[in-house]
């Protein structure tokens, strides 16, 4: 009887995800979202691993317009757990890859009273890069907040009802 050979092909390896679609679900809720852009953010090895693995937040993460250049501030981006001694913070500012043109439109709404720049989205496109989807975003009030609130209330309802034999 011939033994099955067994290959040690594959181990060791880190599960990474098919697709990767990080998103900043508070956003949404604290900001109208007016213009949306795509960007490309500047990774090292480590922490692109780290975004395939799905181990990053958009929470807490604004951007901002520094000297021509558009930075993302505080979003997180886990340890890769096989990494060297090379790895960055977790929470550093990453640099965002957009035109100038882009980068121009971006600092005029900034400099607008009531707008700000905020992250939406974190994924990987077709080619396997990381990109982060930005808007230019106004802050909603919180009657805003509450009528969006019963608005999906309602909409919830209305699914069930439908849903419901009678």
């Amino acid at each position: 009887m011939a033994k099955a050979s067994t290959s040690k092909k594959g181990q060791g390896k880190t599960p990474f995800r098919k697709s990767v679609n990080i998103r900043n679900k508070r956003a949404t809720y604290d900001y109208e979202v007016l213009e949306r852009l795509t960007a490309g953010i500047v990774l090292t090895g480590n922490e692109i691993k780290s975004i395939r693995m799905g181990r990053a937040s958009l929470g807490q993460s604004f951007c901002y317009v520094d000297r021509g250049e558009v930075w993302v501030k505080n979003m997180y981006i886990g340890t890769y757990a096989f990494g060297s001694w090379t790895q960055e913070g977790s929470r550093r500012d990453r640099k965002l890859l957009l035109n100038k043109r882009e980068i121009r439109h971006l600092t005029e709404a900034q400099h607008d009273p009531g707008f700000t720049i905020v992250p939406l989205r974190l994924f990987i496109n077709g080619k396997g890069l990381a990109k982060l989807e930005i808007a230019i975003a106004k802050g909603k009030k919180e009657y805003d907040k509450r009528n969006a609130i019963r608005d999906r209330e309602m909409k919830r309802e209305l699914d069930r009802a439908r849903r419901t034999p009678y």
